[in-house]
């Protein structure tokens, strides 16, 4: 790109047209942050004012006096010196600075500081305060007039310096009806782009895939979605709390995680309304690191979370800001999914309740770092204008248009029911602030509000067991009847167990890794060839599963003649295998499976098809009783089986499997080794 000028595209000149004077080129908001370290939305909101222009001369200009402007009123921290030393000598003067206010008990007085110039203690009067609350929680940016009087002093110390007038940087108008005429010139898809290049990202680059910019518009959720909970974990450098930092004035970024009750929800002594009520958006940073000095802290939260509202006293306070947390995962996504879970990187004191009140879970991992090639040279809204409509949305609703169409299928309870009406929402809100959407856009974007959902809930799964074993998501079309299941990505296509029978000797069973005594899912398969009676185990079986085998051909060569089988087992070999389809270190509890596997093959004979057996047994054949018997049917359930076989002496365990797991498989008992086989391959 030539200096300056860059080959306007469709996408340029509707944005400029449909909104003359508020869009902005986005190069020329990363020249200025480069020498001026300050928000975007700060930059933007004089670039809005003097380059929204395709002239090119009128850029140049218009550049200049932004330079001018930020180099007059900018406060560098290695330059403060000199500007206090500016402020005394013109007795009043300029700057831009992010200004907060404290009250001091001890002096019954209010006092500013400004960040960068490293200023305490500066009069502001008390109506300044009550105009811009956010004051006093973190700060604002804004231009500030301050005047210098050496002759204040206050309890023997000399207090020269005064604020005069604050004009906190931020649009003064929310036309949100010019703001839907000018989306309706686009398609859906220039609107997705026109967003993506406003937040400083070139759409057309490659690296966006249509998925990969829902994940950037997901972010935004939480400015246009009031009381909406989301967590993004993913490597360091792809962006995560650029959005919460530089985006919007509205959003306020707690660095390192530490926090009071009084700072985040409301101060009992001065009654003063914390984070989330006054910001939008209030959003953890390294999230790893959160901590409330006081225990009682993590309660509030989950409980503001959940409903919005917290109490004071015997006053209960209700306030909007949303919570987003982000923060760095390391290691291989598939290593973590299979050892561990997804929020391991989160304080400890967190619970399984306190994830539950997410809304949806960003997958980080799905980002690579941001590089020079991905961002955009062209036009985008001001962000300082988007945050304004962004602001002005928060107070619409599209939560109920999924259903005009859809209905939520049944493993959905009602705080998923809720997270993903939220998403949708607040998604529709991007993309069609008016509401206008159709119904495969919605289809789309209910889809997509699932999977951020089911994310939380596998991992709560993981965590918390069979209290949140329901996670096989679905949608239903009110009108064709149609139920679609939605995936999440990092979990593969979902079913272990595809459909298509299998050939004899194969069978899907469920044992026990006893290293930490896990769950796991094995593809036995036994193949007989012409030999010398050997047993040939292909692969590192563990000894538990040798043991197995063991006893199962013990048993087969005591019961060939109650099987109907009379051929000659020391004339062949039997080469088995067991297939880990879970990453287990062995599988205990197996012995029935292997039997059954053993006779398939003998009698050419295919198991029934989607069928797992479960089952442990004796030399005799005398059947032990599995363990956890919920956790192992809900396991088939999510493996995709359609028919699971269970030992008779489970029988009193049934009565601990949630019935949307008896209803989701057929299930029989069977009473021994030889009628198990006989059930599981459809012969009586």
């Amino acid at each position: 790109m030539s200096n300056g000028t860059i080959e306007l595209d469709e996408l340029d000149r509707l944005a400029n047209e449909a909104f003359p004077g508020l869009v902005v080129r986005k190069d020329l908001l990363r020249r200025m942050r480069s020498a001026f370290g300050v928000p975007a939305f700060v930059i933007e909101f004089l670039l809005g004012k003097y380059c929204a222009s395709t002239d090119e001369e009128a850029i140049r200009e218009g550049l200049e006096f932004v330079r001018e402007t930020l180099s007059s009123k900018y406060v560098k921290p290695d330059e403060r010196e000199a500007v206090k030393s500016a402020i005394k000598q013109h007795s009043t003067y300029e700057i831009i600075d992010k200004i907060s206010v404290r009250l001091v008990e001890t002096h019954d007085k209010y006092w500013a500081r400004l960040a960068n110039l490293d200023l305490d203690f500066i009069n502001v009067e008390e109506s300044q305060v009550r105009e811009h609350d956010r004051l006093l929680m973190g700060g604002v940016w804004a231009e500030i007039k301050l005047r210098y009087d050496d002759a204040y002093v206050f309890k023997g110390q000399n207090r020269p310096f005064f604020v005069e007038s604050i004009r906190p940087i931020q649009l003064s108008t929310r036309n949100i009806e010019r703001f839907i005429e000018g989306r309706k010139r686009f398609t859906r898809d220039q609107w997705l782009d026109l967003l993506m290049r406003s937040m400083g990202y070139e759409p057309n680059h490659p690296y966006y895939t249509k998925r990969r910019k829902l994940h950037y518009l997901q972010r935004l959720i939480p400015l246009v979605e009031r009381n909406y909970n989301s967590i993004e974990l993913g490597p360091r450098g792809t962006g995560k709390s650029f959005v919460y930092q530089q985006l919007s004035p509205y959003c306020h970024l707690v660095s390192g995680g530490q926090t009071t009750t009084a700072q985040m929800f409301v101060n009992l002594s001065s009654g003063q309304r914390g984070l989330v009520a006054l910001w939008d958006v209030v959003a953890f940073d390294e999230a790893a690191g959160i901590k409330f000095t006081d225990k009682n802290g993590l309660n509030i939260m989950k409980g503001y979370m959940e409903d919005g509202a917290f109490s004071r006293g015997g006053d209960v306070i209700t306030a909007e800001g949303s919570v987003v947390f982000v923060g760095n995962i390391d290691g291989d996504i598939e290593t973590i999914i299979r050892t561990s879970n997804l929020f391991y990187p989160m304080p400890k004191e967190m619970d399984t309740a306190f994830y539950d009140r997410i809304h949806a879970y960003i997958p980080g991992w799905e980002f690579q770092k941001t590089s020079d090639a991905t961002y955009t040279n062209h036009f985008g809204l001001v962000t300082d204008y988007l945050a304004e409509v962004f602001r002005e949305v928060r107070k619409r609703s599209y939560g109920d248009l999924a259903e005009r169409y859809f209905r939520f299928g049944q493993h959905l309870g009602g705080r998923d029911q809720k997270a993903v009406r939220k998403t949708v929402s607040g998604l529709i809100k991007l993309l069609h602030p008016d509401g206008e959407v159709s119904k495969s856009e919605v289809e789309e974007y209910l889809a997509y509000a699932m999977e951020g959902r089911r994310r939380v809930k596998e991992q709560l799964k993981k965590m918390g067991g069979l209290e949140y074993w329901d996670t096989t998501f679905s949608y239903v079309d009110i009108e064709s009847g149609q139920e679609t299941f939605v995936p999440v990505a990092e979990m593969g296509s979902g079913s272990i167990i595809a459909e298509g029978g299998l050939p004899p000797g194969s069978i899907y069973t469920i044992g026990t890794d006893a290293s930490d005594n896990r769950l796991a899912m094995f593809l036995l398969q036994t193949q007989m060839n012409r030999g010398s009676g050997r047993i040939v185990p292909l692969g590192n079986l563990s000894s538990k599963m040798k043991e197995a085998i063991k006893t199962a051909d013990a048993y087969l060569k005591a019961n060939l003649k109650n099987l109907g089988i009379d051929q000659d087992l020391k004339a062949y070999d039997f080469t088995v295998q067991a297939i880990n389809l879970n990453q287990a270190k062995e599988g205990s509890e197996t012995a029935v499976a292997f039997f059954l596997s053993m006779v398939s093959a003998l009698l050419g004979k295919p198991i029934l098809d989607r069928t797992v057996v479960l089952g442990e047994m004796s030399v005799q054949g005398m059947l032990l009783k599995v363990s956890a018997l919920p956790e192992r049917m809900q396991a088939a359930v999510e493996a995709g089986a359609k028919r699971i076989l269970i030992p008779s002496e489970n029988k009193r365990d049934l009565a601990e499997v949630p019935d949307a797991i008896l209803t989701a498989i057929q299930w029989q008992f069977y009473d021994s080794p030889t009628r198990a086989a006989i059930l599981a391959m459809g012969m009586g």
